[in-house]
């Protein structure tokens, strides 16, 4: 006897997907890109008390908050004791956005700044060389030969 099979059509991929694991969703949402925005959570409060200076700091690097009104994607319930009324704010973390020419001028001034000071470490270390104990040889050769 003859086994008897299911139409090919019946059969869909959705029978075959496997299932999706949970994962824990992410505690601060990301904000559609948009040309010429860098953005960054900005800390406005630590352990229930407010962070005046790092606000101040961020403010004047020029960072601005970004207001909840232009970006509905990010509808939460802001903090409710908020000094940043109608900014998108979670859990003592401010939203802001920077022009992307000044937060890529701000990356290239960090980089020079743990350059030099690597720079810094590394002179301060070789100032003790001396030539016949050499700390770091600067010139490595390695030699191979054949037979005598």
């Amino acid at each position: 006897m003859a086994e008897q099979r299911k139409p090919r059509n019946l059969e869909t991929r959705e029978q075959g997907e496997r299932r999706k694991n949970w994962r824990r969703p992410s505690a601060l949402p990301t904000p559609e890109p948009r040309d010429g925005l860098h953005f960054r959570w900005i800390r406005t409060s630590l352990l229930g008390q407010s962070d005046n200076p790092n606000v101040s700091t961020r403010f004047r690097e020029g960072y601005t908050p970004v207001k909840a009104e232009d970006y509905p994607e990010l509808y939460a319930v802001s903090d409710l004791d908020s000094r940043f009324q109608g900014n998108v704010e979670i859990g003592g973390l401010m939203l802001c956005s920077i022009p992307e020419e000044i937060a890529r001028d701000r990356v290239e001034g960090q980089l020079a700044n743990a350059q030099n000071a690597a720079d810094a470490v590394d002179r301060n270390y070789l100032r003790e060389n001396d030539p016949r104990m050499p700390v770091l040889q600067s010139e490595r050769s390695t030699r191979t030969s054949f037979g005598r």
